[in-house]
């Protein structure tokens, strides 16, 4: 997939967008010297091509006790993008990284108590065909975070069909 072509405008609209994203399609356009519709346009087309998106970002204390942990996975190397996607469809994580190190995949999911924590880890990830190891941590006190760069949210509870 080739990388998006961003001109300096599509820039400058990102850079204002991410300092303040109520800030008013007007005064972008009077910041930038633009007409209003270029900057509704450039906008839409940003979102359409999913460059950009608009969601009000929770703290961590929303999520009650909630804690934001870490599962660190050594998988087998030429199996590392099979077993990373399967984890990424486990519900209740929220984000599965290829890493380099001793640990070739992490995971990232918020958890309200130990016992989801132990269940997602070995129960479900140690047992997918290529892992050989996992090992846990969990944050305990959060000294920075931007949530403009990582989103973490608790997953939908999609209720199941009842038939």
């Amino acid at each position: 997939m080739a990388s998006p072509q961003l001109d300096t405008l599509d820039t400058q609209l990102v850079d204002m967008l991410a300092r303040d994203a109520r800030v008013s399609n007007r005064r972008i356009a009077a910041e930038l010297g633009v007409t209003e519709g270029t900057v509704r346009g450039r906008i839409k087309r940003l979102q359409q091509d999913g460059l950009i998106a608009f969601t009000a970002i929770t703290g961590f204390q929303l999520g009650h006790r909630a804690r934001l942990a870490f599962i660190n996975v050594q998988a087998d190397v030429d199996r590392v993008r099979e077993v990373a996607q399967v984890i990424a469809d486990i519900p209740g994580v929220n984000a599965v990284l290829i890493t380099m190190g001793q640990f070739n995949i992490t995971a990232m999911c918020l958890i309200d108590d130990l016992d989801v924590l132990v269940e997602l880890a070995s129960d479900q990830i140690l047992s997918i065909n290529g892992v050989h190891h996992v090992e846990t941590s969990i944050a305990v006190k959060t000294i920075k975070y931007n949530a403009r760069m990582a989103k973490i949210t608790k997953p939908e509870v999609v209720p199941d069909d009842e038939d």
